[in-house]
C-alpha cells in the first residue's frame, strides 16, 4: 500500500505525545524509578518510531524496510513490561512477587507464538496485558489523590489502547480507516501525557 505523505508524518504525532507522557511519569515514580521509566520510555519510543519511519519511507516512494514495522510489538512489549514492573514497585523498590513471572513469562510465550506463526501479532497479547496494568495501576494513583480528571485521562488512554491495537494490527488497513486510528491514537495519546503530567504535578503538590 502506498501512503499518503500526511497520514506517514501525521503518525508521529501519537508516538511524541506518548513518549512524553511516559517521560513525565517520572515525576511521579520518583528518583529511585527514573532510570527505568526513562528506559521504558526509549523502548516505547523506539517501537513507534520505528514503524512510523518504516511508513513514511513507503510515503516517500523508497523501498519497503519490513524489520522496521516489526520492531512494534517486540519494542512495546519490552517497554510496557518494564513500566509494568516499574509502576507496581514497593517503596523499597522491591516487585509484587507475581510481575517478574508474568512479565518474563508472558513475553516469552507470545514471542515463542510470534516465531512459530511467523508474525508478530502474538506479541500484541502481552503488550495489551502490561499496558492495562500500567493503565490500571494509573488510574487508581490518580483516584488516590483526587485527580478525576487525570483517571478519566489515564482511562481514555487505556480504552483508546484497547480499541485501536486489534484495528492496527489487522492486514485490511485502508487509507481511510488509517486516517480514523491515528487521529484517535493522537487523540488518546494527547490525553494520556496532559494525565501523566498532571500526576506528577500532584506528586510534587503532596510532597512534604
Amino acid at each position: 500500500m502506498r501512503y499518503p505523505v500526511a497520514l506517514a508524518v501525521e503518525d508521529f504525532v501519537p508516538v511524541l505525545l506518548t513518549l512524553a507522557g511516559v517521560c513525565l511519569l517520572s515525576r511521579y515514580t520518583g528518583a529511585r524509578h527514573r532510570p527505568g521509566v526513562l528506559l521504558a520510555a526509549a523502548l516505547i519510543g523506539a517501537g513507534g518510531l520505528a514503524k512510523a519511519v518504516w511508513k513514511l519511507i513507503v510515503a516517500l516512494g523508497g523501498p519497503d524496510l519490513p524489520w522496521l514495522e516489526l520492531m512494534l510489538f517486540p519494542l512495546l512489549t519490552a517497554g510496557f513490561g518494564l513500566l509494568a514492573r516499574v509502576l507496581t514497585a514497593r517503596p523499597d523498590g522491591s516487585a509484587p512477587g507475581w510481575i517478574p513471572p508474568l512479565v518474563i513469562g508472558l513475553s516469552a510465550l507470545c514471542a515463542g507464538g510470534a516465531v512459530l506463526a511467523g508474525s508478530t501479532s502474538p506479541l500484541l497479547v502481552s503488550t495489551t496485558v502490561f499496558a492495562t496494568l500500567c493503565g490500571v495501576h494509573l488510574i487508581m494513583a490518580a483516584r488516590r489523590r483526587g485527580d478525576v480528571t487525570a483517571a478519566a485521562l489515564f482511562g481514555v488512554q487505556l480504552l483508546g489502547f484497547f480499541v485501536l491495537s486489534p484495528l492496527a494490527a489487522r492486514p485490511d488497513q485502508t487509507i481511510a480507516l488509517q486516517w480514523v486510528e491515528q487521529l484517535s491514537n493522537t487523540a488518546a495519546q494527547g490525553a494520556f501525557a496532559v494525565a501523566a503530567f498532571r500526576l506528577g504535578r500532584t506528586r510534587q503538590e503532596v510532597s512534604p
